[in-house]
């Protein structure tokens, strides 16, 4: 319980950066375009079915219908001015509401009544949580809800570690909401479509239940507030301005996350929603105190998205955390210095042009070249590169899924690595690997809709078409036998020869001991200037085994061999020694090894049957499961997998557990693969040789 005297707290003035998150179709981009039509942003709140909100504007949104990045739009309600940034509510694209979150003031969380979603609803306020953002619940579709608040409530209770505070009760009618109460105004209001709610009494009938739920919020408040218990013990009845005091402070502070209904389709309970984010929610002085940096100093920005547009350039959306940015500005970061080509407050993909933005302010600025996602930034005339200090750095979750790209013509192959490098830097979960072994572009990422959207935005806004398929696994082949062989290169072309020729004993090693090299010559058979090239000779025969891979756990000793003292070299040695190393591994009886991977994977405990099914499904050993630190409802996996099966893992895997499962995996060690399983997979690789040869 906290100390009775509480500082009052003072309604926040000045710009507001508020995060809208929750569960994938919870309604999110329809609540901010319900926002910004109540706030007269909009003429018209638009419609995500019919492709005419301000939110999912791009091109790849609007295909997939879906959230596939943050999308920002700012507007002003009773003097103040929100930018609300909707952010993505799949886990493929959650790294987007990562990287914004540190930057926000507040979270509205939408959620529903749907137990479904109660994971993902978990996983969204386990990172508000870890972040110390104040968060408030929205509970949305309350038009169609059948189940009674108290009872959602309780059902959503589990997913958040603070307490939830129910603030509004719906009045019933025939089974649908009409209308709300306000518990601390003790008001009700009967829902208008798409307009502010009609106060009215509280209707008689409805009195004993108000006064049973306003009771039990006064009871959760009354937990930080000595003299609100007091009062309450008393049965005093406590001033209205202590109750929305006490409020304020518990939002501001995390101790609560209070619960408002609505429908954001219809427009319901979304005066209420803003009112309560204006006079309750923290503001910069705050936020800035939680990212721990001082009011002094140079301004300050940080990067919360960046856009490389198609004509336009670069945009860099930000948040000035202290100071104000003019346009034409010199601005200074970590990797140099830019002028600021424009200032522009944004509407989801149309922008207006200020020219400057104050203290609090979100904006895109024009043209700073080296200014990354996530990178701060200071006014160059007041600071340099040493204040721009970083703030709230955000890990990247591991990739859990992969495409081998390839461009439909070579010539675009450096304009397709040009246009990744942007994609990453947009998009930093993104992971883009050329592999030296096979030969392949690699793009990583969170998810198999997460990369197609990538795919996509390669060819729509970069015109670089490509194709994509699975990666090819890392097999590797080694020996069972010991063999002796002779390898003898001789060359005679007029002028000075070839020649090499060197006895080797070729023999396998314990698994994982890779390649290894020994030399029992004696009498000078081969002097020992050349025994750095028969080794180098001997790496060369490995470089690709009699079964087409990578042959590994091998020991070759140099036992004998000739040497001509004119025609030998270490060319010829080195030619000699190949030769030798491949007609070996043809002989010890060859076998192919698959990588297997120690693998975990995170899901919630009512799935735990259906994931020990895919990964046995999957040739996967399981070695056990423990319940999730910290995480109530959730399991931890453990098992060995073989890469070859773990291409398409994760979509089955989010299949199982309602779009929220995940995994990290990491290299185990090789296995051998016998019979009529490696006799496919050397066919397999064989043609994918012959076919990239012939492309």
């Amino acid at each position: 319980m906290a100390d009775a005297q509480r500082r009052t707290p003072t309604r926040i003035e000045g710009p507001r950066l508020i995060a809208l998150v929750g569960p994938f179709q919870s309604g999110k981009t329809t609540l901010m375009e319900s926002l910004l039509a109540r706030t007269g942003a909009l003429a018209r709140q638009g419609s995500v079915r019919e492709g005419s909100s301000v939110g999912d504007a791009s091109p790849e949104a609007r295909a997939h219908a879906m959230s596939v990045e943050a999308n920002v739009a700012s507007t002003e309600y009773l003097g103040d001015r929100f930018t609300f940034v909707d952010c993505p509510g799949s886990i493929e694209f959650l790294s987007d509401m990562r990287r914004a979150l540190p930057l926000c003031d507040v979270a509205v969380v939408v959620c529903e009544a749907d137990q479904r979603k109660i994971p993902a609803l978990q996983m969204i306020l386990r990172e508000l949580e870890e972040q110390r953002i104040p968060r408030m619940l929205f509970l949305n579709k309350i038009d169609v809800a059948t189940a009674r608040v108290r009872e959602t409530l309780a059902m959503l209770q589990p997913a958040s570690q603070a307490p939830l505070l129910l603030r509004q009760i719906p009045i019933w009618r025939q089974g649908i909401a009409t209308g709300f109460i306000d518990l601390a105004l003790e008001r009700a209001f009967v829902y208008r479509e798409h307009a502010a709610s009609s106060v009215i009494d509280v209707p008689a009938g409805e009195l004993p239940r108000e006064r049973e739920a306003r009771f039990s919020m006064l009871e959760r408040l009354a937990d930080y507030d000595d003299a609100l218990m007091e009062e309450l013990l008393s049965d005093i009845e406590p001033p209205r301005d202590q109750i929305f005091d006490d409020l304020a402070q518990d939002l501001r502070q995390g101790l609560m996350a209070p619960l408002l209904i609505g429908s954001a389709e219809r427009g319901n309970g979304v005066t209420r929603l803003l009112k309560a984010l204006r006079h309750e929610a923290p503001g910069i002085v705050q936020t800035r105190a939680r990212l721990g940096l001082s009011a002094d100093g140079p301004p300050l920005a940080r990067a919360l998205r960046t856009i490389h547009t198609a004509h336009g350039g670069k945009l860099t959306l930000a948040r000035a955390l202290r100071g104000a940015f003019a346009d034409g500005g010199l601005v200074a970061s970590r990797h140099g210095e830019d002028r600021i080509a424009g200032v522009s407050r944004v509407m989801g993909a149309a922008a207006s042009r200020q020219p400057r933005i104050e203290e609090g302010d979100t904006a895109a600025f024009g043209r700073l070249e080296h200014v990354g996602t996530g990178d701060s930034f200071v006014d160059a005339k007041a600071g340099s590169a040493g204040d721009a200090i970083e703030i709230a750095p955000v890990l990247q979750p591991p990739p859990v899924h992969a495409f081998a790209l390839a461009t439909r013509d070579r010539k675009d192959e450096v304009r397709l690595t040009a246009a990744i490098a942007k994609l990453v830097e947009e998009d930093p979960s993104l992971v883009f690997v050329q592999d030296q072994d096979s030969g392949e572009m690699k793009l990583y990422g969170q998810g198999e809709m997460h990369l197609r959207v990538a795919i996509e935005r390669l060819s729509g806004r970069f015109g670089v078409a490509v194709e994509a398929r699975r990666p090819l696994v890392a097999y590797r082949e080694t020996i069972r036998d010991s063999v002796n062989v002779r390898g003898r290169h001789r060359k005679q072309s007029g002028g000075h020869g070839q020649y090499g020729d060197v006895v080797l004993d070729v023999a396998p090693t314990d698994r994982g001991e890779g390649f290894r090299f020994a030399e029992t010559v004696h009498g000078g058979a081969v002097p020992k200037q050349y025994f750095s090239s028969v080794e180098a000779g001997c790496v060369d025969g490995l470089a690709r085994g009699p079964l087409g891979f990578p042959v590994v756990d091998v020991a070759a000793t140099l036992l004998d061999g000739s040497y001509h003292t004119v025609d030998s070299s270490d060319m010829a040695f080195r030619a000699a020694a190949r030769l030798a190393m491949g007609e070996a591994l043809g002989k010890a009886r060859p076998v192919l090894l698959e990588p297997i991977l120690s693998v975990e994977l995170a899901i919630p405990s009512e799935a735990m049957a259906r994931a020990a099914g895919i990964v046995s499904s999957r040739r996967g050993q399981i070695l056990g499961y423990d319940a999730r630190e910290g995480w109530e409802g959730w399991d931890v996996l453990r098992a060995l997998i073989p890469e070859a099966e773990m291409g398409d893992l994760i979509i089955e895997l989010r299949s199982a557990t309602s779009g929220v499962g995940s995994f990290t995996s990491r290299f185990d060690h090789l296995a051998e693969v016998v019979g009529k399983p490696a006799d496919v997979i050397v066919a397999q690789a064989a043609q994918q040789r012959a076919a990239a040869n012939a492309h």
